[in-house]
C-alpha cells in the first residue's frame, strides 16, 4: 500500500516557499486513503505543511479555574420525572443561555455501553489500513464513509483527525452497512441516543417556556449523523489542531469523549478546558437552535487540541430535521418574539448547509449570513 513517505513529508525546508506545492502534497496525502493514522504509521517526525495552523489559532492557553461559575455546567438529570424536573429545566436553561454547553450525568446510558462504543471506534481506526480504505470517500451522500476530518475543497489548514461517519437519515440506516468491527456497539449506542434526544427535546422546549413537545412537533431533531473521531499522536502538537475552532451547524449535538481531554470551549472570549467526567455526556447547542431561539440559546465555538502522548477518541451525534423536511422553512419561534424582532430570516436546512459548506465546517459560523 502506498503511504505518504516520512522522508517526503519532511523534505521541504521551512523557509523554501518556492518549492512547496500545497495542492500536490495534499493530493498525495488523499491518494493514500490512509488518513492521519497512515502518516503516523509511516513514521513522520514533522507534520506536512498543510496541517500547520497559524500561531494565534494554535495558542494552547486556557483558563483553569476552581470557580464553579466559570466551568462548563454539569446537570444531574436523575429524577427528571419527579419534583426535580423544574430544577433540571432551569439548569439546562441557564447553561444553554450562558455557555451553549453542558454535561449530563445520571442519564441512563450504562458506562459499559459508552466504554464499548469508544473501544469500537478505536478498533476501527487502528485496524489495518487496507480495511479502512474500502470506506474512504469524500462523497457526502455516501451513508458510511472514512476520511480525514476536513472538507476537501478548502484552503484552510487540515486537522489532525480521522473520521468514520454514519448518516442515519430519518433515524434509519441498515445495520448491515455498519463496519462490522463495531456494528453491535453502534446499534446499542444509537438506541440510547434516541432516548436521550427525546428527553433533551422536552427539557429544551420547557426551558424556552414552550410546551414540552414543541421541538418534537416541529421535527427539528429527527435525523442523526454519528461522527466517530480519532486523533492520532501528533509529533508536533504545537503546530496544528485536532479540530479547528468552530460551531456545530446542527440543532443539537451529544458528544462522548474518552478520558484524555483536549476539548476546549470558548466563553467570554477565553478558552476553557472541558475535562472528561466519568459517565458524563456533553450536550451543546447548534447554530440552527440558536437561529430558531433568536439567540436565547447560544451555539459557541469549541475546538480540540492535538496531543503527543496517546490517541484520543470521541463520538459526536448530530441532530437535524428529517431528510424529507430539508426544504421545510425554519425561522425564529413566534412565541419568543414578545420582546423584540427576529434576528434571523427563515431558511431551510438544505440552504443552511450549502452556506456552511461554502464557508467550511471548521471556521466562521454560517449564522451571520441569515
Amino acid at each position: 500500500m502506498e503511504v505518504l513517505n516520512a522522508k517526503a513529508a519532511n523534505s521541504i525546508p521551512e523557509d523554501d516557499e518556492s518549492n512547496y506545492d500545497r495542492a500536490k502534497e495534499l493530493k498525495a496525502f488523499e491518494d493514500t486513503k490512509a488518513g492521519v493514522k497512515g502518516l503516523v504509521d509511516s513514521g513522520v517526525t514533522k507534520i506536512p505543511r498543510f496541517f500547520v495552523h497559524s500561531p494565534e489559532n494554535v495558542e494552547k492557553s486556557s483558563i483553569k479555574t476552581t470557580n464553579i461559575n466559570l466551568q462548563v455546567p454539569i446537570v444531574d438529570i436523575k429524577g427528571f420525572e419527579s419534583c426535580r424536573r423544574k430544577e433540571i429545566v432551569n439548569e439546562i436553561h441557564e447553561a444553554s443561555e450562558k455557555w451553549g454547553f453542558f454535561q449530563i450525568v445520571n442519564h441512563g446510558v450504562p458506562v459499559s455501553v459508552m466504554d464499548k462504543m469508544l473501544a469500537g471506534v478505536r478498533r476501527f481506526h487502528e485496524q489495518p489500513q487496507e480495511m479502512k480504505m474500502k470506506l474512504y470517500s469524500r462523497d457526502p451522500n455516501q451513508r458510511v464513509r472514512f476520511f480525514n476530518g476536513n472538507p476537501l475543497l478548502t484552503e484552510a489548514p487540515r486537522n489532525w483527525r480521522d473520521v468514520v461517519a454514519l448518516d442515519f437519515q430519518d433515524g434509519k440506516l441498515d445495520p448491515e452497512l455498519f463496519p462490522d468491527i463495531f456494528r453491535e456497539e453502534v446499534n446499542e449506542y444509537m438506541r440510547h441516543m434516541k432516548r436521550i434526544r427525546n428527553s433533551l427535546s422536552e427539557f429544551l422546549s420547557e426551558a424556552l417556556g414552550l410546551r414540552s413537545d414543541y421541538l418534537s412537533s416541529i421535527e427539528c431533531m429527527e435525523t442523526q449523523a454519528l461522527v466517530c473521531n480519532y486523533y492520532p499522536v501528533c509529533p508536533e502538537p504545537d503546530l496544528t489542531l485536532g479540530t479547528t475552532k468552530h460551531t456545530d451547524p446542527s440543532f443539537m449535538t451529544i458528544l462522548l469523549q474518552d478520558s484524555l481531554g483536549g476539548l476546549q470551549v470558548r466563553h467570554q472570549n477565553q478558552w476553557f478546558d472541558l475535562p472528561p467526567l466519568q459517565g458524563a455526556l456533553i450536550v451543546n447547542i447548534g447554530d440552527l437552535m440558536q437561529l430558531i431561539t433568536n439567540d436565547k440559546f447560544r451555539s459557541v465555538e469549541h475546538r480540540v487540541l492535538a496531543r503527543n502522548v496517546m490517541p484520543r477518541t470521541s463520538v459526536a451525534c448530530f441532530f437535524y430535521p428529517r431528510a424529507a423536511n430539508k426544504f421545510k422553512p425554519y425561522g425564529v419561534i413566534k412565541e419568543l418574539l414578545s420582546d423584540g424582532s427576529p434576528i434571523y430570516r427563515e431558511t431551510h436546512v438544505a440552504e443552511f448547509m450549502l452556506c456552511v459548506r461554502s464557508k467550511g465546517v471548521d471556521g466562521e459560523s454560517a449564522l451571520p449570513s441569515f
